[in-house]
């Protein structure tokens, strides 16, 4: 029998949702006529009742008031003897089951057993208060099933009481009511049944065609693998509904952000008020490689929103914590320019060696004693000064390698006497200064390349003070036109056609917004470049 159970349970589990939802209908309604049934059937019962109770009281009333009854039953019995004749005559005209006369010493003048007539009524004490002058009805139950009697006294002309008439049917049973309305009964609940079945067959059909015809066990499946994949993933994913709810927030978000419990379900803005989702929603539009802070977290973010059939119905973050993406940014910027920096410098010492070596071959050491005399005097001077006025390495690192590169290309890199940098702005560090000004002075290096100039130069200023950091590189290169300055922040834009170009001045940009900085560009056709960019050095100023 367990073991019948048990299989009859994995049939209902494995039945297809059109299944499940038919059998559930059925069950509830099946349920629901059961408990209309019963609510019904008591409300025909008191219905019944009240039927019944009104006609008995008519017809108890109906004696009472017989002047032939009233004047008899004063009488003996044996004088009295068609009391019983007039009685049964009005009970069959008004089909009751009995009615009883009997007068103030309850002796019966009338009663549907002949040998009780002339007898009193000695133990019904649901009777007494009828003979104090009062009419009701009463239910009594006997051997033959539930009964209601009528109970109104008989007056005299001088308004005395004489008697009471006792008035009484048997009640139907239940069963007897339901087999009186079978066919109806029948009826009801085959209609029932069916509109319940065609209706449960329309839901499930309209409920597995939104869950695109899957059932929900392949539903189940399928979440659990997509949690689980996002879970799974090294970068952080946030995902937010139309209402600003999170909807995904995997392990390596809350890691990112110190979120400790499950955020899932509660609005964003009060998990993460700066995380710069919600307004997707808005925009309906992605933002692929942004630089964030984000609880006081720097990430690298990409928010796409997420539309269904056109409409968008949430919107999702796949980002980075940006001090794992450092190695990349010292690619873009850093690395390769070091390594520059070191072929330029063995490529310069080289050529200085040559002449070394040449001047003495010729024998002329005096020469060539101080040409090497000037040489490590302007390079200890250069190193002097980039040591003591820049405290961070890598900057000062770039600098030296971006003036070696100049010589190089033929490019005279002037260094302004009063740059100095001791501390970066708030909301930057080491890895976008190196990317700004790296981008900066090769996009200066690149214009000058284009340009047919006997001199070629590069300035470069960085100049900070307790309220501002100001940089500026400048080149004397053919300088840009209008539709250049108006493009030239946009991803992809270039005035060289090669791929992988148009990115340098973009990430520039994001790095002025995300330092809260400002960019001022002087430039015009023939007269060179001007770029000037200054960040607050005050948190919160602007």
């Amino acid at each position: 029998m367990h073991q019948i159970n048990i299989r009859h349970l994995r049939y209902i589990r494995n039945l297809p949702v059109y299944g499940k939802i038919a059998l559930l209908a059925f069950g509830l309604t099946s349920f629901s006529l059961l408990i209309g049934g019963i609510i019904v059937v008591g409300i025909m019962t008191r219905m019944t009742e009240d039927e019944l109770g009104r006609r008995l009281m008519t017809t108890a009333r109906t004696v009472a008031e017989q002047p032939h009854i009233r004047e008899k039953v004063q009488l003996p019995v044996s004088a009295a003897q068609d009391i019983a004749y007039e009685t049964e005559n009005i009970r069959m005209i008004n089909e009751v089951s009995y009615i009883v006369v009997l007068n103030m010493d309850r002796i019966r003048y009338s009663h549907p057993i002949t040998d009780r007539i002339g007898k009193p009524i000695t133990d019904d004490k649901d009777m007494e208060p009828a003979f104090a002058e009062h009419s009701y009805l009463s239910k009594v139950k006997g051997e033959a099933g539930s009964a209601l009697r009528a109970y109104v006294p008989i007056m005299n002309t001088q308004h005395h009481q004489v008697g009471v008439v006792m008035a009484g049917l048997l009640l139907p049973s239940i069963n007897q009511m339901i087999w009186e309305q079978r066919g109806a009964i029948a009826a009801t609940l085959m209609l029932a049944l069916l509109f319940g079945l065609l209706g449960a067959w329309q839901l499930s059909r309209n409920i597995k065609r939104q869950m695109f015809n899957l059932e929900p066990q392949e539903i189940a499946r399928i979440l659990l693998e997509r949690t689980a994949a996002f879970q799974a993933m090294h970068e952080g994913v946030i995902a937010v509904d139309n209402k600003e709810r999170i909807t995904i927030f995997n392990e390596r978000a809350k890691q990112i952000f110190d979120i400790e419990g499950n955020p899932v379900g509660q609005p964003i803005r009060d998990v993460i008020p700066d995380t710069r989702l919600p307004e997707i929603l808005t925009l309906q539009q992605p933002i692929y490689n942004r630089e964030l802070i984000v609880r006081k977290a720097v990430i690298w973010s990409n928010r796409i929103p997420i539309t269904v059939q056109g409409q968008t119905v949430g919107a999702i973050a796949i980002f980075q914590d940006r001090t794992e993406l450092a190695h990349m940014a010292e690619e873009l910027t850093g690395v390769k320019a070091f390594v520059d920096a070191l072929r330029v410098q063995n490529h310069e010492y080289m050529n200085k060696l040559h002449t070394i070596a040449g001047l003495i071959q010729l024998e002329h050491y005096e020469q060539a004693l101080d040409y090497l005399f000037e040489v490590s005097e302007r390079q200890e001077e250069l190193l002097s000064f980039v040591k003591e006025r820049f405290s961070d390495e890598g900057i000062g690192g770039l600098l030296l390698s971006k003036i070696s590169r100049g010589q190089e290309l033929g490019i005279h890199v002037e260094l302004d006497k009063r740059s100095g940098l001791t501390q970066f702005p708030p909301k930057l560090d080491r890895h976008d200064l190196v990317l700004l000004l790296g981008n900066l002075i090769e996009n200066a290096f690149d214009a000058l390349e284009l340009a047919e100039r006997e001199h070629k130069e590069v300035v470069i200023s960085i100049e900070q003070d307790d309220e501002v950091l100001s940089i500026m590189v400048e080149d004397n290169a053919n300088g840009m036109d209008e539709c250049t300055q108006q493009h030239m922040f946009e991803k992809g834009f270039s005035t060289k056609a090669a791929d992988g170009r148009g990115i340098g001045l973009y990430l520039i940009d994001n790095i002025i917004e995300k330092g809260c900085g400002e960019l001022v560009c002087h430039s015009s056709t023939g007269n060179g470049t001007s770029m000037i960019i200054t960040f607050p050095m005050q948190e919160g100023a602007s």
